[in-house]
């Protein structure tokens, strides 16, 4: 496909002289709704839901596609309204978007990135979808980032955590939501440093792609900072079920802190298997072992049992939440299947409302103008508290929970407890990050495709 011959900032360089008689590009006018990839017609608009609905990520797709499916039924006037209720911005009055009914289309991921980029090119050639979002591993993530780049439509990141997705690996048409790797060190060290002190030998088993490595690498700097030592770290296939060969050797490595880079159906097992070889009775250097997953969910909690009770994390978002947002979510998800939602569901169902909302405020679906939207975009009423979505970077920046596993669950739902709220300020960092691939690393050109 055609690539834009226009930037984000290159159009707004041009915007102190449309009104001497140039006419606006197509995407910058209220009118435009052609020139760009999958231009809607006036009664409906297609957007593609792309989930792991098989692999170890099945059970966290499985709760994105059901945020994916309430926040069309609001968009489209259905239901209570959820978010559209405590969302800051205004703009969305369930009438789909822009006038037009939302529709949906569907992919499994399979959590792995050849499949989803597969299953999201057919969405985008064939069904006609406007934007892609979904996705619950930062491998697949990246890779359907990078093919909605080429074509030419807006990427609403779902459940990616790699620094690497608005990082070293970030594209104009690609936008996060979810928190980062850097955000859990940044926020998780220092209530580790509290809880277990300053001396301390970690040893990581870390999944073997991109979201593995940049959490292991910023566990390790936040930790190292702080005066914690990494005795080793070894790499664990994404399709291991099994992780008894990893564990055995940790007792006896000088090591006193088990890190389990892990997520989903891999953190289950992983962790089953360090009870199981009796890692959390354990001495080691003194002092009680212990085990640290720097990214959890509410459903890997239930699936690990009471394998989680008193082990420190990080999350995105918790159903316990008291603020407005977080409630309204809640309500409506719990009514409609009857358990409250994860983080995935969380993420993903605010990221649709996002896309709709830019669209409407930008008055186009064209990308760029999506895009534009987007960018330094502040916002509030979505269940994290005040918000931005960075322009620089694509990011957004609220504020990171630390929640451990409760030691007294009161339901199957109860199973996590928020420990501290970390502030925005303290996640925050550069653009050039060397954990964000450095200066070099740069969005690109915002692409219209067509």
């Amino acid at each position: 496909m055609s690539k834009s011959n226009f930037t984000r900032r290159g159009v707004l360089k041009t915007g102190a002289v449309a009104g001497a008689g140039l006419t606006l590009p197509t995407y910058l006018r209220a009118d435009g709704h052609a020139g760009f990839t999958n231009a809607p017609g006036d009664s409906e608009v297609v957007l593609g839901f792309n989930v792991p609905q098989t692999g170890p990520y099945a059970d966290e797709g499985a709760d994105e596609l059901r945020a994916y499916e309430l926040a069309v039924e609001h968009l489209n006037g259905g239901g209570d309204g959820g978010m559209l209720n405590t969302f800051s911005s205004k703009v969305l009055d369930g009438t789909g978007i822009l006038g037009r009914e939302v529709k949906y289309v569907t992919g499994d991921t399979q959590t792995k990135s050849d499949a989803a980029r597969a299953s999201a090119r057919s969405m985008i050639e064939k069904d006609g979808a406007i934007m892609i979002t979904g996705g619950s591993s930062s491998g697949v993530a990246v890779a359907v980032q990078a093919l909605c780049q080429e074509a030419g439509v807006i990427f609403m990141a779902g459940l990616t955590h790699s620094n690497d997705t608005t990082g070293k690996d970030k594209k104009a048409n690609g936008f996060r939501h979810f928190f980062n790797s850097y955000m859990t060190g940044a926020a998780l060290a220092p209530v580790l440093a509290a809880q277990y002190g300053t001396d301390r030998k970690a040893y990581h088993l870390t999944a073997d792609y991109n979201w593995g490595y940049t959490t292991e690498e910023a566990i390790r700097a936040s930790t190292e900072a702080m005066g914690w030592e990494t005795v080793n770290s070894v790499k664990t296939p994404l399709t291991q079920t099994d992780f008894s060969s990893y564990v055995a050797p940790v007792l006896n490595s000088g090591a006193d802190v088990l890190v389990l880079n892990h997520y989903g159906g891999n953190m289950i097992n992983s962790l089953t298997s360090a009870v199981q070889f009796g890692l959390r009775e354990a001495q080691a250097n003194g002092q009680n072992f212990e085990i640290v997953v720097p990214l959890y969910s509410r459903l890997m909690a239930r699936g690990a049992g009471e394998n989680v009770k008193g082990i420190f994390g990080s999350t995105n978002w918790h159903w316990s939440l008291q603020d407005e947002g977080s409630q309204a979510f809640v309500r409506s998800f719990g009514t409609k299947y009857g358990f409250p939602p994860s983080q995935a569901a969380h993420t993903t169902y605010v990221q649709t409302l996002l896309y709709a909302d830019a669209v409407t405020r930008a008055g186009s679906f064209a990308p760029c103008a999506v895009a534009e939207a987007l960018e330094d975009y502040e916002f509030d009423g979505l269940g994290n508290g005040k918000t931005l979505y960075r322009g620089d970077d694509h990011q957004c920046f609220k504020d990171v929970l630390v929640v451990k596993g409760k030691e007294n669950p009161e339901s199957e739902f109860d199973l996590l407890e928020v420990v501290e709220v970390t502030p925005v300020d303290q996640v925050m960092y550069d653009p050039a990050h060397p954990q964000m691939g450095g200066a070099e690393a740069t969005l690109g050109e915002c692409n219209n495709g067509a």
